[in-house]
């Protein structure tokens, strides 16, 4: 691996850091509070043409490797946005994979280039109240009907669900007991969220309150057979494709938000003084902080060795894996750590910090619970049976 950092790399992220600055705490904190997304940072990051990062440059992307662009996230994250801001474009950057790997020429061509522009806006619908994890027993089912298929069903926890137009959907077109494998019979479709035939209800939750999730209820929605992911049968074999790079990019900017606590944490105990001196000059202040900067450090490490693995087509799920789990680990620490280290203040939304922590709380379970990563060490990497 190469650590070095070329020019055009330096150059992006030096213009993300210009572009955050006018996106302070403060915006992210009203936005919080009044349930809004983000419409004015969408924007200017997309005419900043980092929608298009990670898509060819044929459908008008810039082609680059996912290092380039979870980095980029990563600062998204640092800047005060935390677990909103990355969810506000994310998808976007990293979510249409499926689409630009196994896709038809005609879907990228209708799809990518207004996606990259930031006019078409997708969501993502996999996960199901009675299956959760265990996506092989997804009930959401669509039908072939002549040219179109109809789609039936209920989706939860769809991100950016009252934002979008379309979203790529998961759907069971074979029985479950009728594959010879449970991952078989499972579709992809970029579908469009018709309201004659979606309902949309978001989920009041914890934190990250800027980008609403929700419940999506799909009744007898028609999809033409233009709109199938690759082959029928094969979606969910798409959707691994595409797990590993999601986790280096969670990983990433789980990172990016814990850095962004440890320097609110790090100002305030500089300048708070108690018995004559500033707080920071304690250890029992200094020493949590320091701890989360190494486990910070080593996560970004992980990460960033497997994203380079992505980037040279070598096998990464080990430590796309690990990534994830040190990251959301370290972050949500880190800004536990923030919150107790200002006290009292800690608790008051002015600091930002209860609002980190309400966030990077979401890491740990979400986009794959930590106790998932441990069973995938254990069976996979120590070759231990398996536990569920």
């Amino acid at each position: 691996m190469d650590f070095s950092v070329s020019e055009e790399r330096t150059q992006i992220l030096d213009a993300v850091d210009a572009l955050l600055k006018d996106f302070p705490d403060e915006y992210w904190a009203d936005k919080d509070q009044k349930h809004e997304f983000p419409w004015e940072f969408y924007h200017a990051f997309a005419e900043a043409g980092y929608l298009g990062m990670a898509i060819p440059e044929e459908y008008g992307g810039a082609g680059l490797t996912l290092t380039d662009a979870a980095l980029v996230l990563q600062r998204v994250t640092s800047g005060g946005g935390c677990h909103a801001a990355a969810t506000a474009v994310h998808i976007s950057i990293f979510g249409m994979t499926p689409v630009v790997k196994f896709g038809s020429e005609e879907m990228k061509r209708k799809y990518l280039p207004p996606l990259v522009k930031g006019d078409l806006h997708v969501c993502f619908g996999v996960t199901e109240p009675d299956a959760g994890t265990d996506t092989t027993r997804i009930k959401t089912t669509a039908v072939r009907d002549g040219d179109h298929y109809v789609i039936n069903g209920k989706k939860v926890w769809t991100s950016k669900a009252l934002e979008s137009s379309k979203c790529l959907l998961l759907t069971r077109t074979t029985p479950l007991d009728q594959c010879k494998k449970k991952t078989d019979g499972m579709t992809l479709f970029l579908v469009d969220l018709d309201p004659k035939h979606v309902q949309i209800r978001p989920i009041p939750k914890m934190g990250r309150e800027a980008v609403q999730s929700c419940e999506v209820f799909y009744d007898n929605l028609r999809v033409p057979v233009s709109d199938r992911v690759g082959e029928e049968g094969r979606g969910f074999h798409y959707l691994l494709d595409g797990l590993n790079a999601e986790r280096i990019v969670v990983a990433l900017e789980a990172v990016g938000a814990g850095r962004q606590a440890l320097r609110r944490a790090t100002q305030y105990a500089k300048e708070r003084n108690m018995f004559g001196r500033p707080i920071g000059m304690n250890q029992g202040v200094q020493f949590p902080l320091a701890d989360s900067v190494a486990k910070l450090e080593a996560a970004e490490l992980v990460a960033l060795k497997a994203a380079w693995q992505y980037d040279n087509d070598i096998p990464c799920g080990d430590l796309a894996n690990i990534a994830k789990y040190l990251a959301s680990e370290a972050a949500f620490e880190a800004c536990d750590r923030a919150v107790q280290t200002h006290g009292g203040y800690g608790y008051a939304k002015e600091y930002h910090v209860e609002r980190y922590f309400r966030e990077t709380r979401v890491w740990r379970i979400a986009p794959l619970a930590q106790n998932f990563v441990l069973a995938y060490i254990a069976e996979k990497m120590l070759g231990l049976p398996r536990s569920y």
